[in-house]
């Protein structure tokens, strides 16, 4: 997102816990140290671990019906963990700077916080790719897509005379076909670069 904007001009800075992946301008900790620096655009990505609709079992006290990892919040700590998570969104949302953006899957946001503006997905902007991606929007315009991608044609359950679009990153199922690693959370959360394009160009105006 940050090398979006930059290659056409425009100062960005990427901000995230973690070091940058690739070297430019990056601010290494917490974005509330700079958030109130003078910036005209905020394109926030806020985790979504507490902020989607998965693991919903897991906000209930128990028992559980499957076997709980041991770094897996749950009950009270979970719901905690999702005040918290929402209790930033508001923050970045609220935020001075004029130009926001919000990017999120599918979950507790829309009905905690706001509807979301629109829904995007990356077979949309030159991905072979399915992920439902809100975005929450102020003072931007919708982004508009750039490039259709379509999808195999399945029948999905098998034998059921039901056809459906899936994409690279999926299962015939629907599923993410990514396997189990420790760096699966980091993959799966990774901006697509038609997304990043998109919106360098288009409200990079």
């Amino acid at each position: 997102m940050r090398d979006a904007f930059l290659s056409i001009g425009h100062d960005a800075v990427s901000c995230d816990l973690l070091p940058t992946e690739v070297a430019g301008p990056h601010y290494q900790g917490d974005v509330r140290d700079i958030l109130d620096d003078g910036w005209d655009m905020l394109i926030a990505h806020p985790s979504c671990t507490y902020l989607t609709c998965s693991a919903e079992w897991a906000y209930k006290d128990g028992p559980y019906h499957q076997k709980v990892k041991p770094d897996t919040l749950v009950g009270e700590a979970r719901r905690s963990a999702r005040d918290e998570a929402l209790d930033f969104v508001r923050l970045l949302l609220n935020s001075k700077i004029k130009r926001k953006a919000l990017e999120n899957p599918r979950g507790v946001i829309g009905t905690r916080v706001r509807p979301a503006s629109q829904w995007i997905q990356p077979n949309r902007y030159g991905h072979d790719a399915s992920k439902i991606t809100g975005l929450w929007l102020e003072n931007l315009p919708l982004l508009t897509p750039t490039e259709r991608i379509y999808g195999r044609i399945v029948e999905w359950p098998r034998g059921s005379g039901k056809f459906v679009e899936r994409w690279a990153n999926q299962t015939d199922s629907g599923q993410n076909n990514l396997t189990p690693s420790p760096n699966r959370w980091k993959e799966r959360a990774r901006t697509y670069q038609g997304w990043a394009d998109a919106m360098a160009a288009q409200w990079g105006e």
